[in-house]
């Protein structure tokens, strides 16, 4: 799922991406909240901190930018102690750099770097540090290349490309180098059209998005065994998977005229929701990035400001935002949840600037 602000940039075509029956909304103050800068990250407006993932002991990974708005990776333990790094042959001057997109349970972390002209790689960074970059054969740096999205325990990574027509493809990527490209049925097959694919369970199944020849966006899921299943919301202008867990339940949006969110059992049974506070108007509404083994859901609302939110399995949606978050217009943004319920994500502070945070139930 995308960011409204994120630092680095990314290919616009793909990462576009009701409350259910009974369920209650309120405001939390009970949780805890900690909250972060990398060390050398930019105080401008609209730069900082930006975490994008939360595995099972808490380790963040993120991306944050400098004051030549340049993007690094970083890593946060959950006593604090926050590394960075950079994906080699990462571009120098401004908006190119390196994404920490994903961490797995053994940290573990998946990204992409932009280099010098451009172009997009992807890359995994053992826990040592060390950094292996790879590009999906037939991936056409001039059309964004090779983009990283997921990895699971067992490393498989999974992301997508752009070939040499721009269009789209899905691909996953073994721990020995290994690629599998993928598309889903209904693909198109012209420029900003294809297969995007955004997470992968521990059982190796993938979600994602596809879009069509009208550039309609649609959901799939593409099971370890390499079978592609393609689904809609019913009466929805575009459907947009972006999570799946352990049990194969996959979150994501769909669109009418503004954004709602929806969970999909592995069954196929689909549930809408809106979190509390989002707007009807167009571009409004509710953005799923992230749900857990147990069934939780997070992401963030947008109406005049953004706000985060959780939904547990039952259904029951709450409301937050760190107490550094100031708005209205910019406010808080979710991006992962792991099985404790930590929460990862970050806010606009009082000068603008972009901070991390941790929020822990």
């Amino acid at each position: 799922m995308p960011n409204p602000r994120n630092a680095i940039g990314i290919a616009a075509a793909c990462l576009c991406f009701l409350l259910a029956a009974g369920a209650s909304a309120q405001r939390v103050s009970k949780a805890t909240y900690i909250e972060f800068a990398v060390p050398g990250a930019s105080t401008a407006p609209g730069q900082g901190t930006f975490p994008t993932a939360i595995n099972e002991a808490g380790v963040i990974a993120g991306t944050y930018s400098d004051a030549n708005s340049l993007s690094h990776g970083f890593v946060r333990s959950p006593a604090g102690t926050i590394a960075t790094f950079d994906a080699p042959g990462s571009g120098t001057q401004a908006y190119q750099g390196t994404r920490a997109n994903a961490i797995n349970a053994a940290g573990v972390i998946a990204g992409d770097y932009k280099d010098a002209v451009n172009g997009y790689h992807g890359y995994v960074r053992a826990t040592d540090g060390a950094i292996t970059t790879f590009n999906v054969p037939g991936a056409n740096p001039t059309c964004f290349g090779t983009l990283a999205y997921a990895i699971n325990a067992a490393r498989l990574v999974a992301g997508y490309y752009a070939d040499a027509g721009c269009v789209y493809h899905g691909y996953m990527r073994a721990v020995g180098g290994a690629v599998t490209t993928f598309d889903a049925p209904g693909a198109g097959t012209e420029q900003g059209q294809g297969t995007c694919a955004y997470s992968i369970n521990e059982a190796g199944d993938i979600a994602g998005t596809y879009f069509d020849a009208n550039l309609v966006g649609h959901g799939f899921v593409r099971s370890a065994a390499g079978g592609i299943a393609t689904f809609d919301v019913p009466g929805s202008n575009g459907t947009y998977a972006g999570s799946i867990n352990t049990a194969g339940a996959v979150a994501g949006n769909y669109d009418d005229e503004a954004s709602h969110g929806f969970v999909r059992s592995a069954a196929g049974a689909i549930i809408t929701f809106d979190a509390p506070g989002g707007g009807t108007q167009f571009g409004h509404g509710t953005y799923v990035t992230s749900i857990n083994s147990a069934g939780d859901i997070t992401g963030y609302f947008l109406a005049r400001g953004y706000g985060g939110f959780i939904r547990s399995a039952s259904g029951k949606i709450l409301d937050f935002e760190p107490p550094g978050a100031v708005g209205p217009y910019f406010g808080t943004i979710v991006n992962a949840i792991n099985q404790a319920g930590e929460i990862a994500g970050y806010y606009a502070g009082a000068n603008d600037m972009d901070y991390g945070f941790l929020r822990i139930p």
